[in-house]
């Protein structure tokens, strides 16, 4: 073996390894960054889910609400219409046409809403 000819390889050698353990740390780096987004990605989705579903139930609570009022005004355009209809009947100065052609004007003004 020619003298120098050890250190020389001895040195590759080093170099080599070093190569290689830097490569691994670079690899173990990259799997535990990419757990981590992974693991930082499902807590946003979570979060989001929550969200959602916080939305979904106030949505729910607000159609809820609307039915009911809708529910209200029909019941009091009902009670209206049944006053107007009695106060047409106990009205002296209402005549059974003029009557007739109000009842029917009604019909006309509830069609079109």
């Amino acid at each position: 073996m020619p003298p120098g000819h050890g250190q020389s390889m001895s040195t590759l050698w080093i170099i080599v390894i070093a190569v290689a353990a830097a490569v691994v740390l670079l690899a173990i780096v990259a799997v535990f960054g990419r757990r981590r987004k992974v693991e930082q990605r499902r807590e946003q989705a979570a979060g989001l889910r929550e969200e959602a579903q916080t939305r979904a139930r106030s949505a729910k609570q607000a159609e809820l609400a609307a039915e009911e009022h809708a529910e209200r005004a029909k019941r009091e355009r009902a009670a209206a219409e049944e006053h107007a209809a009695r106060a047409r009947e106990v009205d002296p100065d209402v005549d059974d046409d003029t009557d007739r052609d109000s009842d029917r004007q009604g019909d006309r003004e509830r069609a079109t809403r």
